[in-house]
């Protein structure tokens, strides 16, 4: 870490919180896990939370967007990546950014955010680019309370359910923990406060962290989010806050000034310019990412085009769809090659023609459900239409290798599933 000025990231250090900036690049927008306080579906622009961002940048748009920024914002010393997924549940995307930024900036400080369960495959990635910073997520010690916390978890290519899951996300959390310190790596550890589910066991979590030679705990107040599992909660009170935060204070020094960034935050802590920089971070994302194929093109549609919520699951209907990702298929895996934003909803038989024109080089687009209309339009335009629900490279694999897909065709695939304003598709 020699010439890296540590003490410039303005969240392990608040002295430099009011002059230090940091920018966080959404480029990960897998998860791995499905938090039951976490919504990463809804986005208000004025709205500051974990998971929440405008839109999804490539590597390559990414590094345009923070030259933007670091020309217009000099005080920008951190490049952080948390999410608006889970870094490591998207490791292409989040490596190759951090490398082009260590490339093209040597002195700046880089971190990310993370729930912790693939982080310990990519430590020794990670020292190698010089990242300074890392912070765990590490809601509980204890399995039982885990398997409240989290919906599922993905392990490898299998998904989990809770009960299975937390005791293997608990453990990987850990190990990758002492790797990363014995990388000589900035450990921060964040627990969200649950109240009534977890409140008895951040203290715990602070214990066990400060014994591994973690730097600092943070103890986040649940912040309550629409359409979230734990919708029902309330947010913690200040008392009950700051009575967790003493506690914890007897085995770490903890963050009292966390700003619950967006995962596209720009600027100072506090002092936000997000919007300030939507307009670049619209034109960055929409920029052409596609690389140059030299293998031989099979036709002249070589990709698929898939909806999901999350980047993992084929699990939203094209209606409701925002940004489709679109697969190409090098002989034994799916690729990520772009994103492509969909036209805006509201404007009947043109949004699908829009999208048609959109979809010229893909050879089909898989959603978990559709109406008629763009049915037809696609249909005509040479796209075809699959649909289905399951893991998203599975299906897509299916599609480019010509495998049946008949057990994942969803029981309901019209509008029915769309959660619209019931107007239909071409509204």
């Amino acid at each position: 870490m020699t010439g890296l000025k540590l003490d410039n990231h303005p969240c392990f250090n608040k002295k430099n919180a009011s002059c230090s900036g940091r920018i966080h690049l959404p480029v990960a927008p897998k998860c791995n896990i499905q938090c039951k306080y976490c919504n990463r579906k809804f986005d208000c622009a004025n709205e500051t939370r974990p998971g929440v961002t405008s839109r999804i940048l490539a590597p390559l748009q990414a590094l345009e967007y923070l030259k933007h920024v670091v020309g217009r914002n000099p005080a920008i010393s951190v490049v952080g990546i948390a999410g608006p997924g889970d870094p490591m549940a998207n490791p292409e995307e989040t490596l190759e950014t951090l490398r082009l930024v260590r490339q093209t900036y040597p002195d700046m400080l880089l971190c990310l955010s993370t729930n912790g369960l693939n982080l310990a495959d990519y430590v020794d990635d990670l020292a190698a680019l010089k990242v300074t910073h890392v912070t765990v997520t590490r809601n509980t010690t204890r399995a039982e309370t885990a398997a409240r916390i989290y919906s599922w978890m993905r392990v490898g290519r299998r998904l989990r359910n809770p009960r299975e899951g937390a005791p293997i996300l608990l453990e990987r959390q850990l190990e990758a923990m002492k790797l990363v310190k014995a990388k000589g790596m900035l450990l921060k550890v964040n627990s969200i406060l649950l109240p009534g589910v977890n409140e008895a066991d951040i203290v715990e979590v602070a214990r066990e962290a400060g014994e591994i030679g973690a730097d600092l705990f943070n103890v986040l107040p649940y912040y309550q989010t629409a359409g979230c599992a734990f919708s029902h909660l309330h947010e913690p009170d200040k008392a009950m806050l700051a009575g967790i935060q003493q506690e914890a204070g007897a085995y770490l020094p903890q963050m009292t000034h966390c700003a619950r960034c967006r995962a596209d935050a720009v600027g100072l802590l506090g002092r936000d310019q997000s919007k300030e920089f939507q307009a670049k971070l619209e034109e960055c994302a929409n920029m052409s990412v596609l690389p140059p194929i030299t293998e031989p093109i099979p036709a002249d549609r070589p990709y698929v085009a898939a909806a999901s919520r999350e980047g993992m699951l084929v699990n939203q209907h094209l209606g409701e769809a925002l940004e489709l990702s679109i697969y190409r298929f090098d002989g034994s895996t799916i690729k990520l090659v772009d994103r492509r934003r969909t036209p805006e909803p509201g404007t009947g038989n043109r949004r699908w023609l829009q999208l048609s024109q959109l979809l010229h080089d893909c050879r089909a687009v898989v959603s978990s459900g559709l109406g008629d209309t763009p049915k037809r339009i696609l249909s005509a335009s040479g796209v075809n239409i699959v649909t289905a629900e399951g893991l998203l490279d599975d299906v897509v694999t299916r599609i480019f290798t010509n495998q049946p897909l008949n057990h994942l065709v969803p029981r309901h695939a019209g509008c029915s599933g769309c959660g619209g304003p019931g107007t239909g598709c071409g509204a």
